[in-house]
């Protein structure tokens, strides 16, 4: 099967998010946990490899981003797609830049461009700043995000201490103009030796237009919106539909460790009408996550246990425990929590945050997810094989989907 794009996603939730807009056109989608250890084989026209890399030390974060793209670039794909968060989620040190810089290195490529515009999902971008829903990014919860705190707006100030090259910017009265006025304007940028640009989106057209625009760039990066209309300027023949997806039943479970303002009222919304636990992290180091699991043994239904907490309560764990180990305590219980959950016969388990989306699913042993249907833009239903046993996750990222996402979630199986 010819691979048409490879894409490399930082985070889980990530990599569903873009695998779900990608199936959306009917092509299979191959979703891959981590880089592949065997050679590629079996590929489908788009490949996603997750990884999680996000937070990690940038010379880490390049280092897997290359390997990944060596075994995408084995398996023969045309074009690349380096997906990160449609809210830039970054520090000044990386990693969207530095690992955008290491695959325009490896694929000869001297320009690419940014684009974390999602429409569909409330992310905008006009004269290069990043709006959330009609709030600028640094005016949004994801000013007081316990990892990627993000105080500015401006995408060319956020990438620039990043990335070694110039940045420089497509304004949405260009994009306005059309395919030809981005290309033009692309191509005097590369003549003024500007490396990065940041393209302005506000609406779907314009995902479209940027698309057409840069459908001969061996490098894009956006994103998982960037991607949609990608399918449509692609070549595919009829071998390259999916298969029919099919539900599966069993006992459920909701792990959320992400503490976004969404979350959050996704958590009190599904706490309302179903068994809840909720994890401190300081309780977690004391002592340990047997007390979950002897609570979790006693539920039925769809039980929730979650670390969602307000910015402030998770600033005073960090400060008892430490940023970084904070973090790993509740993630490394969610990911115990989820294989003993496996273990006692749940099938489906939905899971909110990027990275305890990646604690659960390497904790579950899972290298393959098969895309479903959608739940809400950007978070697909996924099946994968754990342990021999075949289970569906749903891996959402902190502030995608309504209030009743979970609740909203399970349905969606029962309705199939």
């Amino acid at each position: 099967m010819v691979v048409v794009l490879g894409a490399i996603a930082d985070d889980f939730t990530g990599a569903t998010d873009l695998a779900g807009l990608l199936a959306r056109s009917g092509a299979r989608v191959s979703l891959r946990i981590g880089v592949p250890e065997e050679p590629p084989s079996q590929t489908a026209p788009y490949e996603v490899i997750a990884l999680k890399i996000r937070t990690i030390p940038v010379a880490d974060a390049v280092a897997q981003s290359e390997a990944a793209l060596a075994w995408l670039q084995a398996a023969g794909a045309k074009q690349f797609f380096w997906k990160y968060c449609s809210t830039f989620d970054s520090t000044p040190e990386g990693n969207i830049g530095p690992v955008a810089e290491a695959l325009m290195a490896r694929l000869g490529t001297k320009q690419t461009i940014y684009c974390p515009a999602f429409p569909e999902n409330g992310r905008s971008i006009f004269m290069g700043n990043l709006f959330v829903g009609q709030q600028p990014l640094a005016e949004s919860p994801m000013k007081d995000h316990p990892l990627t705190p993000m105080r500015d707006s401006n995408l060319m100030r956020l990438l620039a201490p990043q990335v070694t090259g110039d940045v420089g910017l497509i304004d949405r009265l260009c994009v306005a103009r059309g395919a030809d006025a981005v290309r033009a304007k692309l191509a005097r940028l590369t003549d003024q030796g500007i490396a990065h640009v940041v393209v302005d989106a506000v609406a779907d057209a314009d995902l479209e237009i940027i698309a057409q625009a840069c459908q001969s760039f061996k490098l894009l990066t956006g994103g998982s919106a960037l991607a949609m209309p990608l399918p449509a300027l692609h070549s595919l023949d009829g071998n390259s539909i999916a298969d029919p997806w099919q539900a599966l039943k069993g006992e459920a479970l909701v792990l959320s460790g992400s503490c976004s303002d969404m979350t959050q009222r996704q958590v009190a919304a599904y706490a309302t009408s179903a068994p809840s636990y909720k994890l401190d992290p300081l309780m977690l180091a004391r002592d340990g996550v047997q007390p979950v699991l002897d609570w979790l043994v006693e539920q039925s239904g769809a039980p929730l246990i979650y670390a969602t907490a307000a910015p402030q309560d998770v600033r005073a764990a960090q400060d008892q425990l430490g940023r970084d180990r904070a973090g790993v305590l509740v993630e490394d219980a969610l990911a115990q929590i989820a294989v003993f959950a496996r273990d006692k016969g749940v099938r489906r388990i939905v899971v909110a945050g990027g990275e305890s989306s990646g604690a659960v699913t390497q904790a579950l042993g899972v290298t393959r997810l098969d895309i479903g249907p959608e739940i809400a833009p950007g978070v697909p239903w996924c099946a994968c094989d754990s342990d021999g046993k075949r289970m569906a996750l749903a891996l959402k990222s902190g502030n995608f989907g309504a209030e009743a996402f979970f609740a909203s979630a399970l349905q969606k199986l029962d309705s199939l």
